[in-house]
């Protein structure tokens, strides 16, 4: 045997077993994990849904890895500032992101440019809930009903104004939803989350918005007027509240999965656990209970299932973006 040839045998010899090395560590380190704290990174402020899911989600997931779960809030530009964060973090199974769905199925479509890929640089882990949208007006609107809305924004176009958690925001998104639909139009009013925006209905600076379940409880204390759920079906928090399909605006839909991604490279392995420990999670009694609370559904899904929720809800929302030329930036 030659020289060059003993060389490339060599070469390859050692290449297959570097592969072989490097599998073995890759597979002992997913298998060794968690060593050190994880941390969730939240796209929004605290006390909206994105914010009170991830908390509430934290403190079992700690308990069944052993290890601390922080929660950090990281809130801008409808979560693309925690996304990015979060996709140029280490690929190891200690950042993660807790995202409405908007980051994925909307984000894309209203930014013209972004730091990062969601669809590429972030792999779903587990989703965590179907949060529903409630119209709600403030407490002093002359309407009682969503048709009594209607009417009066038919009767005095652009003279009322509904807020949302941002631009592109699920809140947002339902709010040209239902303009669109019902033929009406209203000056939209941007705030940095849902709680500032739920904050200045309460007190009178705007006619209504589409919450996302933090503002139940003002509902039942009279602090707001519950008009409709913006769900295909009604909320068994309140059953008594039609929904803006039954109403006419029919096929309306602006639910949203929130949920639970990591960095594109994060083993196999460690996904797998994150979403059966999570999912586990959203299976106790009381974290169903609790969401629930907060308007929403606990959904656990495998890591495929909540990839292809965020699809077709892309496909979804993408339609009325372009309709309505909803644009970020």
């Amino acid at each position: 045997m030659t020289t060059s040839r003993c060389l490339r045998r060599t070469l390859l010899m050692l290449g297959v077993s570097t592969a072989i090395t490097l599998g073995t560590l890759g597979s002992a380190a997913a298998q060794a994990w968690p060593t050190k704290p994880v941390r969730i990174v939240v796209g929004f402020p605290p006390g909206g849904a994105a914010d009170q899911i991830a908390r509430l989600v934290s403190t079992p997931l700690a308990e069944a890895i052993g290890q601390p779960v922080l929660v950090e809030n990281r809130p801008g530009a409808n979560g693309n500032i925690a996304g990015d964060a979060v996709a140029k973090s280490a690929a190891d199974g200690y950042t993660l992101l807790m995202a409405s769905g908007g980051m994925v199925s909307v984000n894309p479509h209203i930014y013209s440019r972004m730091s990062f890929d969601p669809a590429k640089d972030l792999v779903p882990v587990a989703s965590a809930a179907r949060v529903l949208v409630y119209l709600m007006g403030r407490p002093t609107l002359e309407a009682s009903s969503a048709q009594e809305l209607i009417a009066m924004m038919k009767a005095q176009p652009g003279k009322l104004s509904y807020g949302s958690a941002g631009n592109g925001s699920s809140p947002h998104i339902a709010g040209e939803m239902f303009k669109s639909q019902a033929g009406v139009f209203a000056v939209h009013v941007p705030y940095r989350g849902a709680a500032p925006a739920l904050n200045d209905l309460m007190g009178g600076q705007i006619d209504f918005y589409f919450d996302p379940g933090i503002g139940l409880q003002h509902a039942r204390a009279g602090r707001t007027k519950l008009l409709a759920v913006g769900s295909l079906k009604r909320s068994p928090l309140f059953p008594d509240v039609p929904t803006l399909d039954e109403l006419g605006l029919r096929g309306f839909d602006a639910d949203t999965i929130f949920g639970f991604y990591a960095p594109t490279g994060t083993p196999t392995d460690v996904v797998t656990r994150l979403n059966r420990e999570i999912n586990q999670v959203l299976n106790s009694a009381a974290v169903r209970e609790r969401i629930a609370t907060l308007g929403g559904e606990a959904l656990p899904l495998s890591p495929a299932e909540f990839g292809q929720r965020g699809a077709k809800d892309s496909e979804r929302f993408g339609a009325i973006i372009r309709e309505r030329n909803i644009r970020a930036d």
